[in-house]
């Protein structure tokens, strides 16, 4: 098919819901709106996933512009896939051209230029995405068999096929463990395309799907008994010239000072930024022990319920292979969060390490669920928030998150989280489920 000069391509940005919002222009204003924009309003970011606004500090007051990024563009025809999306995704700014303190793309710009300007660090970063797909019966006992992933049919291949298109390095596809779940992975980027990949991914698998007649959800768990949909950000860290930083075979577990303190910040701020890693009522069903997720703030060696993990090294054989690949997997997030604010929330607490110099932290060994609070204390590692409404406490109460992200926009999630927290009163674990499954 051919592209007419009257069709749409619409310009996003990524909001505190965990949505893609935005404007669609024709394509023959796609060369102004590149240097104009669209207009958007500042209270929009309170929108929730689910019909309400939250109490809005503006009203009806104000005026922003969206400003696409063309690197991000993707403009896809694809009949025997079913696919026929023509989006970009842009930063939000003010009339002034300043960067809004409310747009989380632009977050995510400004704590990867506080690592840059304080450190001369930089991030690669890739994100893992579960979800659920309505086109493979569910049936328990058949998590990662090929049984599974043939009853899969088209989806996998014409999936990776389309992502490919996009531009994207394509890595992995598994049928997961739970009835009806999926896993995709894409190879590491820099962050913010990393960030950009991940948001465009997620609606890449759901135009996939509904091109097959189907339906993808990324909800954080769609059954209270069930297994979970978990984004996990592998990333490393190296200096602005390339060199890997975060390896040292002569340091314990092989971890470099520089990474070492980056991780550390990682954990000792993420109950205060939990809240923005896992963002929904349910994500709260999930983060408990034994569902191979997170549920401290603990360090592992290979160790899948770990907040952080030092991932395995594979095929690497001399010291600088192993350095490039040596890397390590924050596994306390959902794809509730915007994958910007996320990869935000990372750097700035990573960056907040750097700067206190924190020594690197030791890797839990035993089951922290089977700990007294005595021995747990003595391990140094907290349990996790068990509600969004504690997470929220612990996120409006930090001066570290009023400093890394601005009062403005801790204000703004705290009352877009506690609308979305009111409208879940009243129903029982399996109807939010539901709620979260169609809104995600």
């Amino acid at each position: 098919m051919t592209r007419r000069e009257t069709d749409l391509i619409m310009i996003c940005a990524s909001d505190v819901a965990g949505q893609m919002r935005g404007k669609a222009v024709p394509r023959r204003a796609w060369a102004s709106r590149r240097e104009n924009g669209i207009g958007w309003t500042p209270t929009n970011v309170l929108q929730t996933s689910f019909g309400p606004i939250a109490p809005s500090p503006w009203g009806a007051l104000g005026d922003l512009a969206i400003r696409p990024d063309p690197d991000t563009l993707i403009d896809l025809q694809m009949e025997e896939a079913g696919i026929d999306e023509s989006f970009a995704i842009g930063d939000i700014h003010t009339l002034d051209g300043d960067r809004w303190e409310c747009c989380l793309r632009g977050q995510l710009k400004t704590a990867l230029e506080r690592l840059e300007e304080r450190h001369g660090l930089r991030i690669n970063a890739a994100f893992e995405h579960e979800f659920h797909y309505s086109g493979l019966p569910e049936q328990g006992g058949l998590g990662y068999t090929l049984r599974s992933f043939r009853r899969l049919g088209v989806f996998p291949d014409t999936l990776m096929m389309v992502l490919d298109a996009a531009g994207m390095d394509i890595d992995t596809f598994m049928p997961e463990y739970g009835p009806g779940q999926c896993e995709v992975t894409v190879g590491p980027k820099p962050a913010l395309r990393a960030a950009d990949e991940a948001a465009i991914l997620r609606d890449l698998v759901r135009a996939t799907a509904r091109g097959q007649g189907e339906r993808a959800s990324f909800a954080p768990i769609i059954d209270p008994e069930g297994v979970g949909n978990g984004v996990h950000v592998h990333f490393s860290i190296e200096t602005l010239d390339g060199t890997p930083v975060c390896h040292d075979p002569d340091q314990p577990y092989g971890v470099a000072q520089h990474s070492g303190a980056f991780v550390a910040g990682v954990l000792d701020r993420l109950p205060e930024f939990l809240a923005i890693a896992a963002p929904s009522v349910p994500s709260y069903l999930r983060l408990t022990p034994h569902r191979w997720s997170a549920a401290f703030n603990n360090f592992g060696n290979k160790d899948r319920e770990s907040a952080v993990r030092i991932c395995p090294v594979f095929g690497a054989k001399t010291p600088e292979a192993i350095a490039r690949k040596f890397h390590f997997e924050f596994r306390a997030a959902d794809a509730a969060a915007s994958p910007y604010l996320l990869l935000a929330a990372l750097v700035n607490a990573g960056l907040d390490g750097l700067d206190r110099g924190l020594s690197a932290p030791t890797p839990t060994e035993t089951d922290l669920a089977a700990l007294d609070v005595a021995d747990l204390e003595a391990t140094g590692c907290r349990r996790l928030a068990g509600s969004l409404d504690e997470a929220l406490s612990a996120l409006t109460s930090s001066e570290w998150a009023a400093r890394a992200f601005g009062e403005t926009l801790v204000d703004v999630i705290d009352r877009h989280k506690r609308t979305e927290i009111g409208l879940m009163e009243g129903l029982s674990e399996e109807e939010i489920c539901a709620r979260y499954h169609a809104a995600y």
